[in-house]
């Protein structure tokens, strides 16, 4: 029986913080993905493994000697049952735990590939937690980065919605000590948000204060967001489309929730936003 944890999407927004909440606990991880030039570059110190959830004949090298997982869907994948070959791979092997990284609201939403992961997982019979997490504060310093600094606007079709931002820093603390205490958490869920329920005219208006710019939420339409993601930034047409039933959801206020789910993990209160900002505030200049 194996000794490690297997961590996908180690060099994403919230893989990087597992990885590094994992070391400070002292536990033995593996990073998994299909470019591990990346994977070397980030982690020398790791063992790296090559992972292709579309190619089943790298599952059982990955695999080896593993007996968690932190299983995070790659963006570019929309089809849920390109996952169907590595749950199968996952049930043969004797898993203590799968963190799936899953999203806020997603049980009662079957719309995004989320939920029937969750349910295949189940179905497997392998042990398992649900993450759902509210939206991460680093899509503003990511992907929808750009328009901040180029036009100073926040280009999120998301309405007037509140979301309860939370730091993907705090996802990744509390994933690894889920995995460190695997039987603890079997077959259970935790939906982890930030402190507070915000909507985008409090975020533009943070940032404005911070900035020193006018920072304005646009609140454009889903077509014009999906036209502007699309053919202005570039985006692969499906991973624009999961987003914007995302942001459908949201509209119906499914990401305005506060749970307490971080705090019981860990002991520790959530980051806010205005923390979050002002410590990244050069990810907003132009």
């Amino acid at each position: 029986m194996g000794q490690a944890i297997l961590v996908t999407g180690a060099t994403g927004n919230v893989g990087q913080y597992v990885v590094k909440y994992l070391e400070a606990r002292n536990q033995s991880f593996v990073v998994a993905g299909s470019r591990t030039e990346s994977l070397y570059e980030h982690f020398p110190k790791a063992k790296a493994v090559f992972l292709d959830f579309e190619n089943p004949e790298t599952f059982e090298a990955a695999l080896d000697g593993i007996d968690r997982v932190f299983l995070m869907r790659p963006p570019q994948i929309g089809d849920a049952d390109v996952f169907q070959p590595f749950v199968d791979a996952m049930a043969r092997q004797s898993i203590r735990l799968v963190a799936f990284l899953s999203l806020m609201g997603v049980e009662r939403n079957p719309f995004p590939p989320h939920h029937k992961i969750e349910k295949m997982i189940e179905a497997a019979g392998i042990p398992y937690v649900h993450i759902r997490p509210g939206f991460f504060m680093q899509n503003l310093t990511g992907v929808h980065a750009k328009e901040i600094q180029r036009d100073d606007m926040i280009y999120i079709p998301a309405g007037r919605s509140q979301v309860s931002f939370i730091d993907a820093e705090d996802i990744g603390k509390a994933v690894a000590r889920m995995l460190s205490e695997p039987e603890r958490h079997q077959n259970t869920a935790y939906t982890l948000t930030g402190p507070e329920a915000l909507d985008y005219v409090d975020i533009a208006n943070t940032l404005t204060l911070l900035t020193k710019r006018r920072i304005t939420y646009a609140r454009p339409s889903l077509l014009a967001y999906r036209s502007h993601y699309i053919h202005v930034r570039r985006f692969e047409p499906a991973y624009v489309n999961v987003t914007m039933a995302l942001y459908v959801m949201t509209r119906l206020g499914t990401a305005k929730a506060v749970t307490d789910d971080f705090e019981r993990l860990t002991g520790e209160r959530p980051r806010t936003f205005v923390a979050f900002a002002k410590e990244h505030l050069h990810t907003f200049q132009p």
